[in-house]
């Protein structure tokens, strides 16, 4: 297998990506964080003294999805058409599953963007809740599809 990220005597290098043709591309990704089930009621009832946690978390993805090329070597500085991050309370699991869509037209995917706005949306969680819970876990971040590309279509199993 090649790989893109190296030159022929093995050093990293960033992948030229000039040739290519744009194309529209999306990436759904996913994280869950676990926490205590009062955690869990307090962010759902909106009690948690540092503010909404929901909205303070989905701001924070989105801005994390913006920064993605400043935060992970290598990466390239796309045009985010689009990302929406969901958040699903699971009162049963004592959790919240983060979900993002991500959506470009460039000529280079977008799952990066995608995975780091859930996991800094988890992490925002984490934040927002330490003061209450240093219990809380943050699992499960991976990439749940992907769109267009050379690689083609890509559905997490």
């Amino acid at each position: 297998m090649e790989m893109t990220h190296t030159d022929k005597s093995g050093k990293l290098k960033m992948v030229d990506v000039s040739g290519k043709e744009k194309n529209l591309r999306t990436a759904k990704a996913q994280a869950v964080i676990l926490m205590k089930s009062e955690t869990l009621k307090a962010i759902i009832e909106n009690n948690i003294k540092k503010g909404d946690v929901l909205t303070a978390a989905k701001i924070a993805g989105i801005q994390a999805a913006k920064r993605t090329y400043e935060l992970i070597p290598l990466c390239h500085n796309i045009f985010i058409d689009h990302i929406d991050i969901q958040f699903i309370p699971d009162i049963n699991n004592n959790s919240i599953k983060i979900f993002s869509l991500a959506k470009t037209y460039d000529k280079t995917g977008i799952e990066m963007e995608a995975l780091t706005s859930v996991s800094l949306s988890a992490l925002t969680v984490y934040d927002m809740c330490k003061a209450i819970d240093k219990t809380m876990t943050i699992t499960n971040i991976k990439l749940l599809s992907k769109t267009g590309g050379k690689s083609g279509n890509y559905i997490s199993e």
